[in-house]
């Protein structure tokens, strides 16, 4: 064995010894999986409104939440419906609650699914314009990893800051918005009404 020895900081040490404050992080989780999960049953009612999506299988897959510790160091929980995954195709709607940061929810499209979907979503910014009330707070993907949900501007950027032409020519398309956890009473409705917006944008548009 090393002799090196590892020592605690005051603050280390404290938290090593107090488990109250890991209880209560594995009860928040455990909460904000809850709400996932109230959140997954009206996202499954509310694609029943729009009949663009009726006869579509990759809404009949079933939603999928997951949690885990290290999405940059901190815990996380994420809601993935619909959730269509190749390697050539993707058509995900991501809902992220972010430990210490955010919850956000993400649009991904790739392959046939951005062919199809993106020339609405090139209508809806045209036709609303990048500096209106509805689609300013939209953040564009930028980064090269569709999977990676932090705002930092190398991987999101604001939608009004984009100068492309059209979304039909990147590689992939992610498009998000976020919400500060201080909002925690607000957050169930905000991922329901984005959710809705997100597929009115792609069917309506």
């Amino acid at each position: 064995m090393s002799e090196a020895k590892v020592t605690l900081s005051p603050k280390e040490l404290e938290l090593v010894n107090n488990a109250d404050w890991i209880l209560t992080k594995n009860l928040i989780i455990q909460k904000v999986y809850d709400l996932f999960g109230q959140v997954a049953a009206t996202y499954q009612q509310d694609v029943a409104r729009f009949t663009e999506f009726n006869a579509s299988t990759t809404f009949s897959i079933s939603p999928k939440i997951s949690r885990g510790e290290q999405y940059q160091q901190l815990p996380y929980v994420m809601l993935d419906f619909p959730r269509f995954f190749t390697e050539q195709d993707v058509f995900a709607i991501r809902s992220f609650f972010w430990w210490g940061n955010h919850c956000s929810i993400h649009l991904v499209l790739k392959g046939a699914y951005l062919a199809k979907y993106g020339p609405s979503i090139d209508r809806y910014f045209s036709l609303l314009g990048k500096y209106a009330n509805e689609t300013k707070d939209w953040y564009i993907g930028v980064g090269t990893d569709p999977w990676q949900h932090h705002f930092d501007s190398s991987n999101y950027i604001p939608i009004a800051n984009w100068n492309g032409d059209t979304v039909t020519q990147l590689p992939f398309l992610k498009l998000a918005k976020k919400i500060p956890l201080q909002e925690w009473d607000d957050i169930d409705q905000f991922f329901v009404v984005h959710f809705n917006r997100i597929l009115s944008i792609l069917s309506e548009y």
